[in-house]
């Protein structure tokens, strides 16, 4: 199929995309009902969790693209691309490029603790949830609170540098990347 007069090929199946278009949505929701809408930013939060989840399976289960082993790098690889990206000279991927990866990798990381620090804050400032009566109110909850939010503020700066990775991957190598999140095709 060509939509471009270029030859595409599929590489993003439509649960990586779905995810990836849930996550954005349910991160800004919680992120943005934080004080106001507890309730809603409770259950926003428990969907990152569970998306995070399952793309952690998808990574070890997934399409050939979805999965760790295509686009985790040792650290010396995603250092040596940034090196080449920053003089423009990085070769292009069909999947994720190291940094992506390593970016992936960073935000899953966030999320999960973002979500598990906020599930404790949930346990401990309305005695609910999976972390109810473990954690007391008080300084405690004080300490998780702080946590918390500097946990999803961290994550805000690297969806920030994820997005600007994607713009500048997307000049750098003539393609529209946020397109092929949308309708799963890259150029060939």
């Amino acid at each position: 199929m060509t939509t471009t007069g270029e030859n595409e090929v599929k590489v993003w199946d439509p649960l990586v995309r779905i995810f990836h278009w849930t996550l954005v949505i349910a991160f800004g929701v919680a992120y943005f009902t934080e004080d106001d809408f507890m309730t809603l930013h409770s259950y926003a939060g428990y969907l990152v969790a569970g998306l995070v989840v399952f793309r952690v399976i998808w990574g070890f289960l997934g399409s050939r693209h979805a999965r760790f082993r295509d686009f985790v790098h040792r650290p010396r690889v995603v250092i040596d691309y940034m090196k080449q990206a920053s003089r423009f000279q990085a070769p292009r991927y069909l999947g994720h490029n190291p940094a992506a990866g390593a970016m992936i990798v960073a935000l899953l990381i966030m999320l999960a603790l973002s979500a598990v620090s906020g599930i404790a804050l949930y346990g401990a400032t309305e005695n609910a949830g999976p972390m109810a009566g473990m954690f007391s109110a008080g300084p405690t909850a004080e300490v998780l609170e702080e946590v918390h939010e500097l946990l999803a503020n961290l994550t805000v700066f690297l969806v920030v540098l994820h997005v600007a990775g994607v713009l500048f991957s997307s000049v750098e190598h003539g393609e529209n990347l946020v397109r092929s999140m949308i309708n799963g095709r890259k150029r060939a």
